[in-house]
């Protein structure tokens, strides 16, 4: 099973929050996500941790479409506008360093108008295991 089918099953945080991978490579990966009622803090916009695990299922399948085991080991999340319900967001995740034990990544959340809504930066940790 390729690392798309496989975070699209096995991660089912993210699934229930909506995301899902649409498309990795060793070069990138794209996570997708329609901002519903249910990702709207009180101030009426998508709360901050809908985005994150947005970026994250990114990082996740960036980090592990080799099929070695990596965790996330540091995140940091810098908001720059709101999304609204209705948006479509997509995450796309790129390697800063593909280092073969400590991988870094960023990845820019935009809208479906191309607007960035977040930037994240990921830095993981690769276990000398298969990640499945």
């Amino acid at each position: 099973m390729n690392i798309q089918d496989y975070l699209n099953q096995a991660d089912r945080f993210a699934a229930n929050a909506g995301c899902r991978i649409t498309e990795v490579d060793e070069q990138h990966a794209v996570a997708e996500m329609t901002v519903t009622a249910e990702h709207l803090n009180g101030g009426h916009v998508c709360q901050g941790g809908a985005l994150f695990t947005l970026a994250d299922l990114a990082i996740a399948a960036l980090m592990n479409v080799s099929g070695q085991l990596t965790f996330g080991i540091a995140n940091s999340i810098m908001y720059v506008s709101s999304a609204k319900e209705g948006d479509v967001l997509r995450a796309e995740a790129v390697h800063v360093a593909n280092h073969h034990k400590v991988p870094s990544v960023e990845v820019r959340v935009t809208n479906h108008a191309g607007n960035i809504i977040c930037h994240v930066t990921g830095m993981g940790y690769r276990k000398a295991a298969p990640i499945a």
